[in-house]
């Protein structure tokens, strides 16, 4: 029997287990879909066709072809988070180093379903999600800015909040053009590092010389016509 007051929750029974296969399989055959012949060109029927269950039951689970978008970011989410959990060192971990492994595994999982992040994150963006609601990815880099923030490696006036979205809108940017290159040409890995580069270390030169151009020398850089 169920001990609520030990904390003991009883496990799903048969009909509910019965449920959650059918609302999986539902989803799994959409993204197979989804992959083969596009978002846009996938309907309602066909899903249910290929869940082997009748139209009316795809309502059951969802209340519309849209709502496979935002499970489908609820997944990766949880898939993320999974993934830095298991890789998590010991003790203390550098910002720098906390963010590459954040950027590796983001990597990893739009590689690994290459046809389907690529029809996803098409359809998410035409259905205005970026807009509508927070990518799955921020709250994690808000968590690495507030715990560099806190460990004194990063400047203690950012704000985390702010500096997650830049962070956000810039891999979506890397995402998105390699979503637009069909996933070739471009390698996902190595465009995240470069970024993780430029962000943390900025595009000025450092030394002796950065923030010192002699007026002669900016004149030469600037386009003809400005003073």
């Amino acid at each position: 029997m169920e001990n609520i007051s030990c904390g003991l929750v009883r496990p799903p029974g048969r009909r509910e287990r019965n449920k959650q296969k059918v609302r999986q399989r539902l989803y799994s055959s959409a993204l197979t879909l989804f992959a083969e012949q596009g978002y846009d060109h996938t309907s309602i029927d066909e899903i249910a066709e290929l869940a082997d269950v009748a139209r009316g039951t795809f309502f059951n689970y969802f209340h519309r072809k849209e709502d496979l978008i935002g499970e489908w970011g609820q997944q990766r989410r949880a898939l993320l988070r999974e993934r830095l959990d298991a890789s998590t060192p010991p003790g203390y971990e550098r910002t720098e180093e906390r963010l590459r492994r954040c950027m590796t595994a983001l990597a990893d999982i739009n590689e690994e379903e290459r046809e389907t992040a690529i029809a996803m994150l098409m359809a998410w963006a035409k259905a205005g999600r970026p807009v509508l609601e927070e990518p799955y990815a921020c709250e994690v880099f808000s968590e690495v800015v507030e715990a560099g923030v806190a460990y004194g490696e990063l400047d203690a006036a950012l704000s985390p909040p702010q500096v997650s979205n830049v962070v956000r809108d810039a891999y979506l940017g890397v995402l998105y053009r390699w979503a637009q290159a069909g996933g070739t040409g471009v390698c996902l890995h190595a465009e995240l590092e470069s970024l993780l580069q430029i962000l943390l270390h900025g595009v000025l030169r450092t030394g002796r010389h950065s923030g010192t151009y002699p007026h002669d020398a900016y004149r030469t850089h600037v386009p003809h016509g400005l003073p």
